[in-house]
């Protein structure tokens, strides 16, 4: 086939792009890659040479987050085609509520999240038919890498790779970037910090939920439009709850004094920073880069950025690079991994034992040792960048043998 990505602004996506251009063109896919943000730049990967290699048909587009497959003329290319597009959410689908609404005809979801999924299917049910399940995937080191490094060698004893803010400071956004057409700012406020600390209050409901349960404890009788609107606002108190948990799942350990080491923007604004037993590595680390650095970490740390049913790219590269997760969990992780075998867990709930969990891995090198062999075996057997590009093109087979009913262009 001949396959269309894209390169962004999203360093990352980038990266992952790199990775499923590298797989389908070693199963002898034709592959390019436009880079999004340079229409009029030079060179392999510019609109000119897009436009050469427009002239023949193109079977399939491949974006994350919806960057190339969003816009009115992509769309209209894309038609014009008869491409399958596929798009890989890595983040929950309220943030994206346009690009549901409106995209390519021949078009397939994928979400890393099982609830992200049944959202679709109940908000955008006809405009999406096919939103499938896809789980997070890490990097295999290549065989020439090298030796990894003997665990008790590592230099970092608990690494966390994140970017913190403090959740004050993404509430206080709310207000200003309101976009709905209430008759009180302030009422639609006091709903999102009210969501906020339903959420706090309870860390087992899913963003959706709360949505619905704070308008429930609101007295608020709403159509389903209204819903999906507060759904697409509350993108902010999203960000907040993710920044609150992982405030106090880093002040657990700093205040126990354990070694931490933080790796990521924000983390001079965090409570615990000045403790001597946490450190700050660096602020903008290329994705690339961080794998030797989670390869040299003993225990790398995980905060699940509120998927309460699916997965997460670091806890795969963490054993993907001979390292041990020490995560919260979700419904996915507990179906597919045992805690104590092949992954640590820890209760957010329970954040008074985490230290204990942490102090307990650290002072058993031996038993460490052995649940990373055994996580990395699953993940090498299951999770790899060679796995998800097996799974985007099988469904991009199964748009085009017609298994999946195509989008019906809105009159």
């Amino acid at each position: 086939m001949r396959i269309v990505l894209f390169y962004s602004e999203t360093e990352s996506f980038n990266f992952f792009t790199d990775r499923l251009a590298e797989e389908l063109k070693a199963r002898g896919h034709e592959v390019f890659i436009l880079d999004y943000l340079q229409p009029r730049s030079q060179g392999a990967h510019s609109y000119q040479a897009f436009a050469e290699f427009a002239v023949k048909k193109i079977d399939a587009v491949i974006c994350f987050d919806g960057l190339g497959s969003r816009e009115d003329m992509f769309i209209e290319l894309w038609d014009a085609h008869e491409a399958v597009v596929v798009n890989i959410l890595m983040d929950h689908p309220l943030r994206f509520h346009p690009m549901l609404a409106k995209h390519p005809r021949r078009y397939l979801l994928f979400c890393c999240d099982w609830n992200h999924v049944e959202y679709v299917k109940r908000y955008f049910g006809r405009e999406v038919p096919c939103v499938l399940f896809m789980p997070h995937v890490g990097v295999l080191p290549k065989e020439d890498s090298g030796q990894e490094i003997p665990y008790e060698k590592r230099k970092f004893e608990i690494l966390f790779s994140g970017t913190y803010y403090q959740p004050e400071s993404m509430l206080s956004q709310i207000k200003e970037q309101l976009h709905f057409n209430f008759s009180d700012n302030t009422t639609a406020e006091g709903f999102y910090r009210r969501m906020y600390q339903e959420l706090v209050r309870d860390s087992s409901l899913t963003t959706e939920a709360a949505v619905l349960d704070t308008a429930g404890r609101l007295g608020w009788q709403i159509s389903e439009d209204a819903v999906k609107m507060l759904m697409n606002g509350s993108v902010y108190v999203d960000w907040a709850i993710r920044m609150y948990q992982r405030e106090r799942v880093v002040k657990a350990l700093a205040e126990a004094g354990l070694p931490l080491y933080l790796l990521g923007r924000g983390w001079e604004n965090h409570p615990s920073v000045h403790c001597k037993n946490v450190h700050h590595l660096n602020d903008r680390v290329p994705y690339a880069e961080t794998l030797p650095l989670m390869a040299d970490a003993k225990i790398n740390l995980n905060v699940f950025p509120w998927f309460k049913y699916g997965t997460h790219d670091r806890i795969f590269n963490t054993l993907l690079q001979h390292s041990l997760p020490l995560t919260d969990s979700s419904r996915w992780i507990e179906e597919n991994f045992t805690d104590g075998e092949d992954i640590a867990l820890y209760d957010l709930d329970h954040l008074e034992e985490l230290p204990r969990i942490a102090e307990g891995l650290l002072s058993d090198p031996d038993r460490a040792e052995a649940m990373i062999e055994k996580g990395y075996e699953k993940v090498r057997d299951n999770l790899t960048w060679g796995h998800c590009t097996e799974w985007v093109l099988e469904g991009i087979r199964n748009i085009e043998k017609g298994r999946y009913a195509p989008y019906p262009r809105l009159s």
